[in-house]
């Protein structure tokens, strides 16, 4: 009777397993590339993409849930009326042209991100060369970035003048490349993680489930996932009433800009200055951060927050007392508390527990292939790739990004010929792959690249190569993570996609993205200046950022002084170094998860506001939902939760800044 019991019970594990799966085992690989991709291009790059840029001056936030989720329900209800149904394959790619469109940005150099196409970055080079922060600076950023200050193109905010024809051209030579950089690597790192070492990946579904709610819709087939989405869109939508569209809407309507909620956080850092000396805290506003706590893993969550919390609470006080965070004073809020305290202990810590994350990165990957080996001894190894996925000899995959990283090694070197052409080789052809494939092997491990990249090793190399000038600083030296384009592939594998499909998505992404980008950033900017009152996130962080970016690159000008050598102590690495050993030794000794310890690597940078959001929605869903609703199923509901989220919260977005668009355009045309 025990072996019946043990049986069934199997077998009904099984039959759960399967219902819950995103796509049938068996299911044959489809190309979703079709005219039917082509338009939904156009539509968000016409449509969407103004709406993507306004949401991140305002918000912060990004519109790829808005861009990507709405544009699929449009097709979707278009195709039911035309007796289409549209296959899973479709609406996967169409979601990646959506996602590719309104997500591809400018990179800051501060690790922030501009949304909607590249000429974003060239909007904060704008505002960079402008700023009080690049007094002594300007005169050094090259013409190859951005016009000079009190060039007419600036005056007048217009991408329409010749000024811009250098910087441009230099912007389309680097996109180009890196779009071929990123597919061709990323394509090899999936074939390592996925294909070899067998990682879960447990943020790919997230997506995968997402589109395969709505092809069960477009077949007028409203199973649980099209419910478990409605009801994270009804959420999303709600919550956007008060975080987006007042603030969005009472600027229009309105003298000032109201906001309900503070965005993108709470702060009580100048509150606890008593208690907690040194420490920053608050609460973040976007419950974007409760669905993450959903989706992640558990211990990488729990981790997180107590790296997080020990730090602020526990560290930064005795630092404190200790006069090691000396340049904090009482009074000051999160974003300068943050600063300093980065500047005066963490940024040396954080090197120190990067380095021993990509020591035991190292050890992994050995310990995996030696145990391939022991496996591959006893069982003969199955190399074949599942049939009509699409896929290409990695041979061929690396011959082309090492064309590319060559490209960028040219490219650095005639923008900046006083920089060593071989410093950028070993960027392009070592450290990115490295680091790639570490960060890589964390998404697959824990849904996140946690501790990845050694901090600040770009600004030491610049400094100590000695470099005198700024431009180096704005050059595209190839220091890429393409880690997060092995999730792409792991969708289109669980959505049975062919390969081939995210090639094609790619050319057209980039093609229309130049286009859009260039002429919505055109208006906007003509609209008022950026940053301005009527962009409360950009107007709140960018000083933070400039100073920053600023801070760098003055560092090596003639004359000046390295930062470098105040900032970057060596006793304070080897502190966290030897710290972070310890911490990896106890909790394998405890048996504890290893998850735990990356988890508080990466808290140990991240945020309070934020990290506390995460870590309720993580006890919400290990303690309470998944005891409702048992283990299978509720991994299987939380990632479609946050896929309706993202669409509810970018649906009334839309609506309101279309608004906030039409009525901004037509008073300037007024007045």
């Amino acid at each position: 009777m025990a072996e019946e019991s043990l049986t069934s019970d199997k077998t009904q594990s099984e039959v759960d397993a399967r219902k819950y799966e995103i796509m049938p085992e068996e299911a044959p690989y489809e190309d979703g590339f079709n005219l039917r991709t082509v338009i939904a291009a156009l539509f968000v790059g016409f449509i969407m993409l103004p709406g993507a840029i306004y949401l991140g001056l305002v918000t912060g936030q990004t519109m790829a849930g808005a861009a990507q989720w709405v544009t699929l329900i449009l097709f979707i209800e278009i195709a039911k009326r035309s007796f289409i149904k549209l296959r899973t394959q479709e609406i996967i790619l169409i979601y990646w042209v959506a996602g590719g469109l309104v997500m591809m940005g400018g990179k800051l150099g501060t690790g922030a991100n501009l949304f909607g196409g590249p000429f974003g970055g060239k909007i904060w080079d704008q505002y960079l060369i402008q700023s009080p922060q690049a007094d002594g600076l300007a005169q050094y950023v090259p013409s190859w970035l951005t016009p000079p200050r009190g060039s007419e193109a600036l005056l007048k905010r217009s991408f329409f003048h010749r000024d811009w024809l250098v910087p441009i051209g230099v912007l389309v030579a680097y996109m180009a490349l890196f779009q071929i950089n990123r597919l061709s690597l990323g394509y090899v790192l999936f074939r390592v993680t996925s294909d070899i070492e067998r990682l879960q990946f447990p943020m790919a579904p997230v997506q995968a489930g997402g589109a395969t709610a709505l092809a069960e819709t477009s077949g007028k087939k409203e199973g649980w996932r099209w419910r478990m989405f409605s009801i994270g869109s009804f959420i999303g939508i709600i919550w956007g009433l008060l975080y987006v569209v007042v603030p969005t809407l009472s600027e229009v309507f309105l003298t000032d800009t109201v906001q309900i909620l503070p965005i993108p956080f709470i702060d009580f850092t100048s509150s606890i200055k008593a208690v907690v000396p040194a420490a920053i805290f608050g609460v973040g506003t976007d419950l974007l951060h409760i669905f993450w706590g959903f989706v992640l893993p558990f211990w990488v969550v729990v981790g997180t927050f107590m790296g997080s919390m020990t730090v602020n609470f526990i560290a930064n006080p005795i630092l404190y007392s200790k006069g090691i965070l000396h340049t904090w004073s009482p009074g000051m809020t999160a974003i300068p508390t943050q600063l300093s305290n980065q500047l005066d202990f963490w940024i040396s810590f954080s090197i120190g527990t990067a380095i021993l994350v990509m020591l035991v990165g190292f050890w992994m990957i050995g310990k995996t292939f030696r145990n391939m080996k022991k496996k591959a001894k006893v069982t003969a190894p199955s190399h074949s790739l599942p049939e009509g996925r699409g896929d290409m000899a990695i041979w061929k995959a690396l011959g082309i990004w090492a064309l590319s990283t060559a490209g960028f090694v040219l490219l650095v070197n005639v923008l900046v010929p006083d920089f060593p052409w071989w410093i950028t080789a070993l960027f392009g052809f070592i450290y990115t792959p490295l680091s790639s494939y570490i960060a890589a092997r964390m998404i697959g491990i824990a849904g996140q690249p946690y501790g990845s990249a050694i901090p600040y090793l770009r600004e030491s190399v610049f400094i100590l190569s000695g470099y005198k000038g700024a431009a180096l600083w704005f050059a595209p030296v190839p220091m890429f993570d393409h880690s997060y384009q092995v999730n792409t592939f792991k969708q289109l594998e669980l959505t049975k996609t062919k390969f081939g499909g995210i090639v094609k998505v790619t050319i057209l992404t980039f093609v229309v993205m130049l286009i859009c980008s260039f002429l919505f950033w055109s208006l906007i900017w003509k609209l008022g200046p950026i940053p301005s009152s009527s962009y409360p996130f950009v107007q709140k962080m960018w000083p933070f950022f400039s100073t920053m970016q600023a801070m760098w690159a003055k560092s090596t000008l003639p004359g000046g002084r390295s930062m470098i050598l105040d900032v970057i102590q060596a006793k304070y690495i080897f502190t966290g170094l030897g710290t972070g050993a310890l911490l990896y030794g106890l909790l394998s000794l405890m048996g504890a998860p290893i998850l735990i310890f990356y988890g508080m690597i990466g808290g140990i940078t991240q945020w309070p506001h934020f990290i506390l959001l995460q870590f309720i929605g993580a006890m919400f869903g290990r303690f309470y939902f998944r005891k409702r609703f048992g283990k299978a199923q509720w991994s299987a509901y939380a990632p479609i939760l946050l896929a309706g989220y993202s669409c509810g919260i970018g649906l009334i977005s839309m609506v309101s800044i279309a608004v906030a668009l039409i009525a901004k355009a037509v008073s300037h045309v007024v007045f």
